[in-house]
């Protein structure tokens, strides 16, 4: 009996292989190629938690955000030319207290958005009362105390900090809250300037 070509074997696994990702999978689908998968799950949307984001702050964040506007830096750009406010939470640890007399203390230094007001730390998921009314004393500031004035809260991109203060303002009845993912990065990213920052003294300093 004769042997099969192999061109002709190559022919029929190729067939078969064909066939294979053709034939229905769960919910009656065509199954697809492992790689498309992959690709699939890594884009899934990143879901708004139903409070504050608690920990692991650097990571992916979600899309929107619940009663607010998220803006990309073109957005962030229009608004900050119209001189609507922008807030920074990024965090910064404070000078130690423990520290021996004459040690020279260097905060890590921050570059943000010009005009911005640093509410240093206010982005956490649970924030102290005291913290908390340094964050709504910030806000009130900026706004003139109208709770209707356009606000931009950001930090840097990837940052959980920012969309939890956002939503902190917003559960403090702030109507128009716009959130800036990309931050820092982003605005840099456009060729826009960063200035020298320094953040509003904390309410322990």
């Amino acid at each position: 009996m004769k042997r099969p070509r192999p061109a002709l074997l190559r022919l029929a696994a190729a067939t078969i292989a064909a066939a294979c990702l053709a034939l229905p999978g769960p919910g009656g689908r065509a199954a697809a190629a492992g790689p498309a998968v992959a690709e699939t799950a890594a884009a899934s949307p990143v879901p708004e938690p139903d409070g504050y984001r608690m920990d692991e702050y650097r990571a992916p964040v979600p899309a929107t955000l619940s009663g607010g506007t998220v803006v990309d830096t073109q957005a962030a750009k229009a608004l900050h030319d119209r001189g609507v406010p922008f807030v920074d939470v990024l965090p910064r640890a404070p000078r130690p207290k423990n520290l021996p007399e004459g040690t020279i203390w260097r905060p890590k230094e921050r570059a943000n958005i010009p005009g911005s007001l640093w509410l240093v730390d206010t982005g956490y998921g649970e924030l102290p009362p005291v913290m908390e009314n340094y964050l709504m004393r910030g806000l009130a500031r900026v706004t003139g105390g109208d709770k209707s004035a356009p606000v931009v809260i950001y930090c840097q991109r990837d940052c959980w900090m920012s969309w939890n203060a956002a939503r902190r303002a917003i559960a403090a009845g702030y109507t128009a809250v716009h959130w800036y993912p990309d931050g820092t990065e982003g605005w840099a990213e456009a060729g826009l300037p960063l200035v020298a920052a320094e953040p509003e003294p904390r309410p322990d300093e």
